[in-house]
């Protein structure tokens, strides 16, 4: 199956095609070219010995996921906040447990790398098609500085939007983000270093975020006066009483969090009116301390292609998020959520907002975000909606194939849905369990076979 020939034939499948509706049971799709020729209802079409033959049998054939929402997977700044760049072993190890859980095309949406940072492909060859977002506006870099801002160079700090959409950037955002808004990354990494360093304590992050509601209340108001109650009671329970009085903690926690929200929250506007000029879909950071914004700046940029994501965010009850995504969906915008680790690995985070946010049918896509790197598989996700009859096989698969590329056609317009002429890019599963990933095809090639990777290096002129 490693050495591809031009043209290929899947053979004797289910076939779900990424529309939402359709699902063949029995079908066969020819591949020619790298793209998808066609899918043919019968046991074994007669073709030329030219056909290499792919036998699914006892398999489903989905197209290649489209992951809208993920971090970690290019070089140069990391996430919003322009932290410095995740070392070699960790972004090869993310772009392939992106590929061997059958995720082809990937938006890096850190939002403050350059096209440069992206992989050369004649350096480091690697079969996901894997793309940047851009954040570059003024209050965003702004918030990435006073976040962190290690990983950024001056040629990042004097870049803008326009610069970046020529080199070919897909989308715009992530405006905001867990390190600038206070979000998840303010959990699970800054809070619990400046923890550490004043008192040498390791805390979880489940603490750290207990601590910051606490302090600051779960939307970030400059007014909010700190529950001293409950801080007091954290600080007894877990060891901490020694070392912070609630005054300390409080101070902590506010200077860590909250340093840059304010110019976060000015760059989300900055970038909706940027949405608006440009016509390129944004996407924006959707939890409590935003979520009042983003349904002010969808009212006020109607032209703007919002995407508002992970609109599952622990931090909203399941009421809030219900109730936000209603509100945005009225306004136009798109509902996105993740996986985080909320599927199978529950480290920090719970299924719940996911699954009443399904059932309540306001989702269009989902991704993975990051989850400080312990996101779960989309097809996870996908399989648990499927075993709790929250949605049809074809309907789940639409939120990670073709729902993806209408919302986002510059990034996967030519992808997404088993059909003639799209790429061919698909995925091949085990059918009781769309989430055990058998093989994984990239323009036709085969890249992951039996849960392993074995493309050998592409040519660039093949991007």
């Amino acid at each position: 199956m490693s050495q591809i020939r031009p043209m290929a034939i899947i053979n004797a499948a289910c076939v779900i095609t990424g529309d939402g509706v359709t699902s063949l049971e029995r079908a066969s799709v020819l591949l020619a070219e790298g793209r998808i020729e066609a899918v043919v209802q019968t046991e074994r079409p007669s073709l030329s010995e030219d056909y290499a033959l792919i036998d699914a049998a006892g398999c489903t054939v989905l197209p290649g996921l489209i992951n809208a929402h993920a971090h970690g997977c290019v070089c140069g700044p990391t996430m919003p906040s322009g932290s410095a760049s995740f070392d070699r072993q960790e972004i090869d190890y993310q772009k392939n447990r992106h590929l061997l859980s059958g995720t082809t095309t990937l938006l890096n949406v850190c939002g403050l790398a350059l096209a440069e940072d992206v992989d050369d492909i004649a350096q480091h060859p690697h079969p996901l098609d894997i793309h940047i977002s851009t954040a570059h506006t003024p209050a965003s870099l702004a918030a990435a500085q006073a976040a962190d801002g290690s990983g950024l160079s001056p040629r990042h700090l004097a870049a803008r939007i326009d610069h970046l959409l020529e080199a070919g950037a897909k989308a715009l955002g992530e405006a905001g983000g867990g390190q600038t808004l206070g979000g998840g990354a303010q959990d699970y990494r800054f809070l619990p270093e400046a923890i550490e360093k004043a008192s040498g304590l390791v805390v979880h992050p489940n603490l750290a975020r207990k601590l910051k509601e606490a302090a600051l209340g779960r939307r970030l108001e400059a007014n909010t006066n700190p529950d001293g109650a409950t801080l007091s009671s954290l600080l007894k329970e877990n060891g901490l009483e020694g070392h912070f009085a609630i005054e300390s903690i409080t101070s902590l926690v506010r200077k860590t969090v909250m340093t840059s929200v304010a110019l976060a929250r000015q760059g989300l506007a900055e970038i909706a009116a940027e949405a608006a000029r440009t016509g390129m879909p944004a996407i924006f950071h959707n939890a409590p301390p935003t979520a009042a914004q983003l349904i002010e700046l969808a009212g006020r940029f109607p032209r703007a292609r919002m995407v508002a994501g992970h609109s599952n965010h622990p931090s909203f009850t399941r009421a809030e998020a219900v109730e936000t995504a209603a509100a945005l969906r009225t306004l136009g915008v798109g509902i996105d959520v993740s996986t985080l680790d909320c599927i199978a690995t529950r480290w920090r985070n719970g299924p719940d907002n996911l699954d009443c946010l399904i059932d309540a049918g306001l989702v269009d896509t989902i991704s993975t975000d990051f989850g400080g790197g312990d996101w779960d598989m989309i097809l996870e996700a996908i399989h648990r909606m499927i075993c709790r009859k929250l949605l049809t096989p074809a309907a789940a698969i639409a939120k990670a194939t073709g729902n993806v590329a209408r919302i986002f056609p510059e990034l996967a317009g030519d992808r997404g849905m088993i059909e003639s002429g799209k790429r061919a890019d698909i995925v091949i599963s085990q059918s009781h369990n769309l989430a055990r990933v058998r093989h994984v095809i990239c323009r036709g090639r085969v890249v992951v076979k039996n849960g392993s990777i074995v493309v050998a290096p592409r040519p660039e002129t093949d991007r």
